[in-house]
């Protein structure tokens, strides 16, 4: 699968941000019906780097009330990875 399909954004928070400069792992928002190794071979094809380890966790979209009623979220697929030690994805 071509890796503009599967990584829809880099998640870029405190906690992830730390994460990517003590233990050299990055969180991105993928596609959900992606498995962890279609998100391995997209990041490898993406950024050059080599995967470790990908963990996912798929985040329950929220309920908010609106005007009219309420108004639920879509879920999303969060995925962690891990990658070999020296290497660095540049995200900035």
């Amino acid at each position: 699968m071509d890796p503009i399909y599967v990584i829809k954004k880099p998640m870029v928070t405190e906690k992830s941000t730390s994460a990517m400069n003590d233990a050299n792992v990055y969180t991105f928002e993928v596609d959900r019906t992606c498995s962890k190794t279609d998100i391995k071979e997209a990041i490898e094809r993406a950024y050059g780097v080599t995967v470790e380890k990908v963990t996912t966790q798929v985040r329950k979209g929220k309920v908010r009330r609106v005007r009219k009623g309420w108004v639920a979220d879509s879920k999303t697929k969060k995925a962690t990875v891990r990658v070999k030690e020296g290497e660095v994805i540049e995200l900035f």
